[in-house]
């Protein structure tokens, strides 16, 4: 990963500008015939729980049947950031089939996102704030070559991967886990948040799209409070759900030659993972070392979240 990290980091500081190039359109539906593995920590939580996956998925279906209003706001959305409102319902339905359980009720995701205004806590690792952190000279060149939040963002997470995960740095350890894990969920690890469970690494790289965009307030590492209430109300974080699925997207054609936006089960895998740029740059070079082999393309394909995205897009067309 950390070499990984370098050539990506490599590529995008440099601000090499590739040849033209053309753009396959991925067709719809899996490239799998049958689902890939589930991970083992979606099949402990849906245990412990004592629910079924199919049982998690009718749930969260239901919330969007009984919901015109959500439902409307996605609509809206989705027609801001040039989506098909498939891509969104894909990627919530996939959250919250594998990994959390649906609330019953649009309105019990406002409540919460307002009890985090009270609550106290920063952005931290072993009581260094993320502002003193990225402030370390490691980070300079993201400062350099960053031209929105989603850029300086990202360079900060690969610094992050190839100066910091598991080392020691000047005397001080660091955790082998991923930059939002480390300093972005003061909580506990792996959690996410809202009807679209977004991590707020994810919502700080977004916000500049979402201002541009949608015109909402610039999110602020400094401020966590507001970034925990903008990722678990429905009315701020849509926006953010949005953005993600369209820089993927954007992500693909302009650097792997790929148009995913005809394939939900794609762009819902992708926001399932994360780091669409990384893994885009990834199938690039996989291709060319490939066509110099004499072989066909590889085409994105999905994981087991977007499989069932992809099996069940009857089902999600028929809410809009």
């Amino acid at each position: 990963m950390k070499a990984f990290a370098g050539l990506v980091l490599s590529l995008s500081l440099a601000l090499v500008a590739g040849e033209a190039q053309a753009v396959t359109k991925v067709p719809p539906g899996n490239r799998n015939v049958e689902q890939p593995s589930v991970p083992g920590g979606s099949a402990s939580r849906t245990r412990a729980l004592s629910t079924t996956y199919e049982a998690k998925y009718q749930r969260v279906l239901r919330l969007f049947q009984q919901d015109e209003t959500l439902r409307s706001k996605i609509r809206q959305v989705s027609a801001s950031y040039g989506l098909d409102p498939v891509h969104m319902a894909g990627a919530i339905i996939g959250e919250h089939t594998y990994n959390v359980d649906a609330y019953d009720r649009l309105q019990t995701y406002y409540v919460k996102a307002v009890s985090y205004l009270s609550t106290s806590f920063q952005f931290a690792h072993g009581g260094e704030n993320i502002a003193t952190f990225v402030g370390r000279p490691e980070f300079a060149e993201c400062n350099a070559v960053a031209a929105d939040s989603y850029d300086l963002w990202s360079c900060r997470e690969v610094v992050w991967e190839r100066d910091f995960r598991g080392r020691t740095v000047d005397g001080r350890s660091y955790p082998d886990d991923r930059f939002g894990a480390v300093f972005f969920q003061p909580f506990y690890a792996g959690q996410t948040f809202g009807i679209g469970q977004l991590n707020p690494l994810t919502a700080l790289q977004m916000s500049d799209l979402v201002h541009q965009v949608s015109g909402l307030p610039k999110l602020d590492a400094s401020d966590p409070q507001a970034v925990y209430r903008t990722i678990m109300d429905p009315d701020l974080t849509l926006a953010y759900v949005a953005a993600t699925l369209k820089t993927s997207i954007d992500a693909y054609r302009r650097i792997a030659g790929f148009d995913i936006s005809d394939n939900p089960g794609v762009t819902s895998t992708l926001y399932n993972v994360g780091n669409p740029e990384q893994r885009a740059y990834g199938l690039k070079l996989e291709n060319s070392q490939r066509a110099a082999r004499g072989e066909a393309p590889r085409l994105p394909e999905e994981n087991y979240y977007g499989w069932l995205v992809n099996d069940r897009l009857e089902d999600l067309e028929a809410l809009f």
